[in-house]
């Protein structure tokens, strides 16, 4: 299986023979570790948090093309991320319009990113941060990312009307107001300048951003870039958190950080329809809401380990998933249709439960549960309603590679009966409606090897295994392998 897509990711521009390659060619974007989006990933803020990891037991390899120094005011980055993904067939006696399709296929996507930021203020105390990402989505996912609750490649653009055109991603003013004048160490990256913050401190984020940049970060289980690839891993799959089709919304975002644990709240924009790329800005009868507490103290005695448990609600236009199915019983409509019934005032809401653990010095867990009412229709990230995921990392350290990893994770994920009732009756969702459903849960085991090849080069062969795509048991299963290269500039 993977020689083909080795064969796949010779036709890639760095390895064909030299060429012209345009003003669209991609630059990149990305910080080694942690994710950031549905197409986009950099270190989370939340993992840059008070201690740096620990040395290796030999010397740290370069991991980026670029230095980037610690004693300047500007930071300028980039990366870029091309996934190559193939699954042959699979037995499938029926499917839908939104359906998971059987025949062989391949696809590619890329995501290119620049990222900038600069300290209006350097006082650690009172630091003032100006950032801004500029980023291009290209490509297509596997059925055009249809189908699947926990999708394969979570780079990829679930709108693919929408282009090459470059687009912003980020454009955050970040202001710290530190409660101490004791100092502690900070990594240095594309989303916090400052190199040392107060112990006790008040953080303010407002623009545009993704959510996932602060909230739900999982040193084992959220970075599509260089560690699982698909949605419902990298993310909680039943947090449906305010964005637009691309991952990204307007948001503010307090948040209190203290030595061993943090508070956080953002207030954030919804879509004006669901998957859509415009956001509603009447806060008063559409808006997103997340709370979440973390804790960061390990479960096994000497270990590092961080507890997170989040809650969120959003307000939207949107509809029942029991009203539109009664609406199609009574003949209103041909098929039950979600759009019919939607109201404002609407309230979708939902928790999660994000644990991470150290079991030695190179192997570590990761794990999520999440939950929400499914009653109303999923709107803004995919079709879960319930999910749990368990996943290891092992560093290279062992065989004398400190920046390679090798993983594995299982997800499972569930819909109400609600919801399983309208894609039964024909109904589709955003994502999924195979025109008919035999329910069952939608499970996923996906495994990787990360190679840190060369600097800021990086490659990975995954394989992702799905039973019941779509929730239903009359099809699949289906196996999906990887390729993907990063950059780090």
């Amino acid at each position: 299986m993977f020689p083909c897509l080795l064969g796949l990711l010779a036709l890639h521009p760095l390895f064909a023979a030299p060429a012209d390659r345009g003003p669209n060619a991609a630059t990149a974007q990305h910080a080694p570790l942690p994710v950031l989006s549905q197409a986009a990933a950099t270190q989370p803020v939340a993992t840059q948090q008070i201690m740096l990891p620990s040395a290796p037991s030999i010397a740290a390899p370069q991991l980026t093309f670029f230095p980037h120094p610690d004693n300047t005011r500007i930071w300028i980055s980039g990366q870029e991320d091309t996934i190559y993904q193939m699954h042959f067939n699979f037995h499938s006696p029926y499917q839908g319009a939104n359906s998971f399709t059987a025949p062989f296929q391949y696809k590619a996507s890329e995501v290119a990113t620049l990222m900038l930021g600069y300290q209006l203020r350097a006082t650690p105390r009172y630091e003032t941060d100006l950032l801004y990402d500029e980023e291009n989505a290209g490509g297509r996912g596997l059925s055009q990312a249809f189908g699947l609750a926990g999708f394969t490649n979570l780079d990829v653009v679930r709108n693919p009307n929408l282009g090459l055109t470059p687009y912003v991603a980020r454009a955050e003013w970040h202001q710290t107001f530190g409660l101490t004048d004791e100092m502690v160490p900070q990594q240095r990256g594309p989303l916090a300048l400052a190199t040392q913050v107060p112990v006790r401190r008040l953080d303010l984020r407002i623009g545009k951003m993704t959510l996932p940049d602060m909230f739900d970060v999982n040193a084992v289980l959220s970075d599509s870039h260089l560690q699982f690839m698909d949605w419902s891993i990298d993310n909680t799959g039943a947090w449906d958190y305010a964005a637009d089709t691309r991952g990204y919304t307007y948001a503010t975002v307090l948040e209190y950080q203290d030595r061993v644990w943090a508070v956080r709240y953002a207030l954030a924009l919804m879509p004006t329809v669901a998957n859509g790329i415009t956001l509603d800005w009447a806060l008063r009868r559409a808006r997103g809401q997340n709370a979440e507490f973390e804790f960061r103290k390990g479960l096994l005695p000497g270990h590092e380990g961080r507890i997170r448990l989040l809650a969120y609600g959003n307000n939207a236009h949107m509809g029942l998933y029991r009203d539109a199915v009664q609406a199609y019983q009574a003949g209103t409509t041909p098929t039950p249709e979600i759009t019919s019934v939607e109201k404002f005032g609407a309230l979708k809401y939902g928790f999660g439960v994000n644990v991470e653990q150290s079991i030695t010095k190179d192997f570590e867990l990761g794990g999520r549960f999440g939950w929400n009412e499914g009653q109303h229709e999923s709107f803004a990230y995919t079709e879960v309603d319930q999910t749990f995921v368990i996943g290891g990392r092992y560093l290279g350290n062992s065989w004398h590679r400190p920046a390679d990893n090798v993983a594995v994770a299982f997800n499972t994920n569930a819909i109400k009966k609600d919801h399983q009732n309208y894609l039964k009756l024909g109904g589709l969702g955003f994502l999924l409606g195979d025109g008919r459903l035999n329910y069952a849960r939608e499970d996923i085991v996906e495994a990787y090897y990360n190679v840190h090849a060369w600097k800021g080069l990086y490659y990975a062969l995954g394989d992702t295994w799905i039973a019941h795509p779509g929730y239903n048991q009359d099809r699949g299963p289906v196996d999906v392998q990887s390729v993907r290269m990063h950059i780090d500039f």
